[in-house]
């Protein structure tokens, strides 16, 4: 499995910016094999971004967490009905196999194929010399089985019982007991014996193998032919020929009809739940119609290799693609406050900096390594500055934040300053989407003192819009925090014009009166020069909550 680089859930353009950017840096240096991913779909602004710097979205994964068919080898081998011992064997015998699968035409599992049920094809019925002698397969099989050749046939592909007998004796005690037997299938095997080969002729037998490369003089091949019986000219001796015909034996009453698929779908741990108390030698993974996708042994799935993430523009697990928790996260590289849940087992890198975007803390990754980034991965860099520091008006702003976007100027193929305007006119929320879908662009869950709750952040040019649809986006907070079992849910609309924000709120307690800034509506309040989310709203908000809940 590849590294996976990740921002948060719900992405914004740092976020998304930052894992492609952060991605192409790993890919020149260490891992070749990195690749941008995210948790949700770019929203208007960052399709804007993706479009102008020519650059792909990155692939959106919801868990992470292993899929079966992550696991399983898909490179693997199968037995059909009608294929034969011999056929089967070297199939498992050339990938060390202890069972197969066994599929129709359409490659649906029907059946499993394991080397103890093959075995009992040579060892049936030997209390019963009738059924012992028995052998189900058909000429044009047994002929290949044996690396030999017709000279003559008839029905080639017909499945027969064939009752092998080999011409060891006496003909005239071979002879008496053939007469015993029906001629129709039998299937004798003798060397050059014509004292053997002419009584079996004459009766009629179904088939009859010469071996030790031998075959029927012309008078004989005609009478063979006069009398319907197909010869095989085998290369091998009597024993290695006898031996052989029971190899060339149709699997069918060897394949279990009883067995364990599991889906190629499910998550590894659901599967494992099912083969960990399973005799079973190996599991073919299926899609949902049965087809197979590959094979997984009992290890694959209660060992499986964890999944390698990197976390961007994050740190804390509650704003973690799903599964983050059972992957293994090898680096972080953030400029949020460190939050809680965050383990290693093993010493990793972990870059947190108080700048104001994740961007730039790439960007300087790339300047210290000496890699030039091509002009659309610089301008991608740039676009998570600029929305993260609101084009370095936020109070976040840095001086590595300037000094970083600086220098992504002089990479870029465009006029950032004109290219920063587009970027905010583009793509309102406000003016697209539906109340729940601006209410998740960009929303980050917190826990603090036990107290559970999301903050939302929009960026607007003006606030006509949100007056227009106030009440229909308070309602959606209010069912957003019920359905996610928040104990509130808060959307910061921030006019990127005049650095002021709206707060609106799915309900407010008694702490709420102590916020300090004016209450225009009920949940709704004005937060003059209020800009950024991490650096002035959520420190205003725990404020708030410490004391209420001490």
């Amino acid at each position: 499995m590849s590294l996976r680089v990740f921002g948060h859930r719900n992405p914004d353009t740092d976020a998304i910016c930052s894992a492609i950017a952060y991605a192409d840096l790993l890919q020149k240096t260490t891992r070749p094999d990195a690749q941008a991913a995210c948790c949700g779909p770019p929203n208007k602004r960052t399709e804007y971004v993706l479009r102008r710097a020519g650059l792909p979205a990155p692939k959106i994964v919801m868990d992470v967490r292993p899929q079966v068919e992550d696991v399983c080898n898909p490179d693997t081998v199968t037995a059909s009905f009608g294929d034969t011992f011999h056929e089967a064997f070297e199939r498992m015998k050339t990938r060390d196999l202890r069972a197969i699968p066994v599929v129709d035409a359409n490659r649906r599992v029907v059946g499993l194929l394991s080397a103890l049920h093959l075995l009992e094809l040579f060892f049936h019925d030997e209390n019963n010399p009738t059924k012992a002698r028995m052998v189900s397969s058909s000429l044009q099989k047994i002929c290949d089985v044996l690396g030999g050749s017709f000279q003559h046939v008839s029905h080639p592909d017909q499945r027969d019982d064939f009752l092998a007998m080999v011409g060891a004796m006496s003909a005239e005690g071979f002879t008496e007991r053939m007469r015993q037997l029906p001629s129709e299938r039998l299937l004798v095997v003798c060397g050059d014996r014509p004292t053997i080969q002419l009584p079996a002729i004459e009766q009629g037998v179904r088939v009859l193998v010469i071996t030790g490369g031998f075959s029927l003089s012309a008078g004989m091949i005609e009478l063979a032919r006069a009398k319907n019986v197909s010869v095989i000219l085998s290369p091998f001796d009597t024993v290695n020929t006898t031996m052989r015909l029971k190899s060339a034996q149709f699997i069918d009453p060897a394949v279990g009809t009883d067995f364990i698929t599991v889906l190629a779908k499910s998550t590894v741990t659901n599967a494992r739940a099912v083969v960990e108390r399973s005799s079973q030698p190996v599991f073919p993974v299926v899609t949902d119609e049965g087809v197979l996708v590959g094979m997984s042994f009992q290890s694959d799935l209660i060992h499986p290799p964890k999944p390698q993430i990197v976390l961007v523009d994050h740190n804390e697990l509650g704003q973690a693609v799903t599964g983050a928790d059972e992957a293994e996260i090898v680096e972080v590289l953030d400029h949020h406050r460190i939050g809680g849940g965050l383990k290693s087992q093993q010493p990793i890198r972990f870059i947190n900096e108080p700048v104001g975007s994740t961007c730039t803390l790439v960007a300087r990754q790339f300047r210290g390594a000496g890699i030039t980034p091509s002009p659309g991965v610089a301008l991608c860099m740039a676009s998570g500055i600029i929305s993260d520091t609101l084009s370095l008006r936020s109070p976040t702003t840095t001086d590595i934040d300037r000094n970083m976007l600086a220098w992504l100027t002089t990479l870029c193929e465009v006029d950032l300053e004109q290219y920063a305007k587009e970027f905010f006119e583009i793509g309102s929320a406000l003016r697209s989407s539906t109340p729940a879908e601006v209410i998740s662009e960009d929303c980050k869950e917190f826990t603090e003192h036990a107290v559970r709750f999301s903050i939302s952040q929009i960026e607007e040019t003006g606030f006509d819009l949100f007056w227009e649809r106030k009440d229909e986006l308070r309602a959606a907070l209010e069912h957003f925090a019920k359905q996610q079992r928040l104990d509130f849910a808060a959307l910061l609309v921030t006019d990127v014009m005049t650095n002021g924000s709206l707060l609106l709120l799915s309900k407010e307690s008694a702490a709420w009166d102590d916020i300090n800034y004016p209450r225009l509506d009920r949940s709704l309040y004005s937060l003059k020069n209020i800009v950024s989310r991490k650096k002035q709203l959520l420190p205003l908000i725990l404020q708030l909550i410490i004391p209420a809940r001490a």
